[in-house]
């Protein structure tokens, strides 16, 4: 009998090459995309941890913050030579060539924040040392908002919600916002005691180093627009005005 005789096309039983090949790829996206998620991942756990000790000031709570910074380092090689192994041998379309693009400058962006989160570490070492300058309340509340952007970001890109990814770009002006308010509170502490110096300045570096991770958090969010839409958003927006509108 012929698969025709079943009512069946030959296709049924014959699968074409491009098939197989486009599956291959499709998968491989899938890889590159679960690798970057793993990695927001980590470096959401690396802020948790490290803000917590220093909300605690309980060394052993980061303790394992220097080994998920490595694991970072070790995902950003791999991401980067499988999305150059695509790029030179899949021939991607548009679309598919933005979402690579993509993803290797999200890759360099987490990579990026890890490091941010050990400088923020080191610093939490000296304050944990001495004796708490100040209540904490607009430090933890910058690093709460710095994950949920890196979170948010990550899940704009997965599930290809610009308008997710907008919302994000928007926030990093309230972690501006509190980064400007600790830097003037702990200038004031400066001046009136040199004794606390060294502290203040350890934690304006805290403020200052989680506001540079919520910059990359928006860049990846303005990844995320040019990738579902093709359009680069990055350099027309200052610190005062909403992105360009959307085409939803």
């Amino acid at each position: 009998m012929t698969p025709d005789q079943f009512g069946l096309a030959p296709s049924t039983f014959l699968r074409s090459p491009n098939v197989d090949k486009q599956r291959l790829f499709d998968k491989e996206l899938d890889e590159l995309k679960k690798k970057l998620i793993h990695m927001a991942a980590l470096v959401e756990t690396m802020i948790d941890k490290t803000i917590t000790e220093l909300v605690k000031r309980d060394e052993s709570v980061a303790a394992k913050v220097p080994a998920y910074e490595e694991e970072l380092n070790r995902l950003q090689i791999e991401i980067d030579e499988a999305a150059l192994t695509l790029l030179a041998t899949q021939q991607p379309v548009a679309s598919d060539l933005r979402f690579i693009v993509a993803a290797t400058r999200i890759n360099s962006d987490l990579e990026r924040i890890g490091d941010l989160v050990i400088n923020i570490t080191e610093n939490v070492h000296v304050l944990v040392q001495q004796p708490p300058l100040k209540p904490l309340i607009d430090i933890p509340r910058m690093a709460e908002l710095v994950r949920r952007m890196v979170r948010e970001s990550l899940d704009a890109f997965v599930s290809g919600d610009a308008r997710l990814a907008q919302t994000v770009i928007m926030t990093d002006d309230q972690v501006d916002g509190l980064k400007d308010q600790v830097i003037r509170e702990l200038l004031t502490y400066m001046m009136s005691d040199p004794r606390a110096i060294e502290r203040a300045m350890a934690l304006i570096f805290v403020a200052r180093h989680l506001e540079r991770i919520a910059d990359h958090a928006t860049n990846i969010a303005e990844d995320v627009i040019y990738m579902t839409q093709g359009r680069d958003v990055r350099h027309p927006r200052t610190p005062k005005e909403r992105p360009p509108e959307l085409d939803l």
